[in-house]
């Protein structure tokens, strides 16, 4: 029994040490342009606050993104949130708590990177209201498209950015996004990022500042914490939020990298 069972930890050793650290889509805004590997399944949990500016906040306990890696280019996803909204009304504060709708979509890899053209991928989302409350049950199906690109430069420096857009389900009026992520490996254990990132809705700008760090506690996990401020007549006041990540085998075939 101790033979096997330390046979048994030796080849799960072995296979994490072989594979790639995990690439996540947290915690910073801006998607990754890496796909789950193939036949693999993972999954991003944030906890966090946002503040906004008329004094009312959003505790989010958890967002969860579900990822499945269908092939080498092609990766499936399930994202949400289950939030507390509290409203600062007088005399009486009025707090809702509800699961936001699903979101389904996938990301599809264009094409790598080659000399001065950066990774490039799509990401597509539509979001099911009859998954949320009652009051989101009066939303039509809606969806976000994003082209998510990275230039990386060395193992320590790679720059990402998206550009986009969302429809809400009510209005049918589109809201543009746009972010752009430095980001730095440091050591061999340890990431950080600084970000710019925002909406445009009508003509209204909505920018942000964010930044963070993360703690590969092992190549399948993975630890992370962020903070930002929204600028200028943003709603968006301040943000803390933490999270973690894991990856794991859905296959004996699935691909270690």
């Amino acid at each position: 029994m101790r033979s096997a069972l330390l046979s048994f930890l030796l080849s799960v050793g072995l296979t994490v040490c072989a594979q790639d650290k995990i690439d996540t889509d947290r915690p910073d805004q801006t998607e990754s342009v890496v796909n789950t590997p193939k036949k693999y399944f993972q999954a991003e949990f944030g906890f966090g606050k946002e503040n906004l500016r008329e004094g009312d906040y959003d505790l989010i306990h958890p967002t969860f993104l579900f990822k499945y890696g269908l092939s080498k280019r092609v990766e499936l996803r399930m994202e949400g949130n289950f939030l507390s909204h509290y409203v600062q009304l007088i005399p009486n504060p009025k707090t809702t708590t509800a699961l936001e709708p699903v979101e389904v979509g996938t990301r599809i890899t264009l094409f790598e990177q080659k000399s001065i053209r950066p990774k490039a991928a799509l990401l597509f989302h539509l979001g099911l209201p009859f998954t949320g409350n009652e009051y989101d049950r009066q939303q039509k199906i809606f969806s976000s498209v994003k082209l998510s690109f990275q230039h990386t430069f060395s193992d320590v420096f790679a720059i990402g950015y998206n550009i986009g857009s969302e429809w809400d389900g009510y209005t049918g009026k589109p809201t543009w996004l746009y972010t752009l992520s430095p980001n730095f490996n440091i050591g061999q254990k340890w990431y950080a990022y600084v970000e710019t990132f925002g909406t445009v809705y009508k003509g209204s700008w909505q920018p942000a500042l964010d930044t963070g760090i993360a703690f590969y506690t092992s190549n399948v996990t993975k630890v992370d914490l962020s903070g930002g401020i929204g600028l200028g007549r943003s709603v968006l006041k301040n943000y803390i939020a933490f999270g973690f990540s894991f990856r794991i085998p859905t296959s004996k075939k699935a691909e270690t990298k």
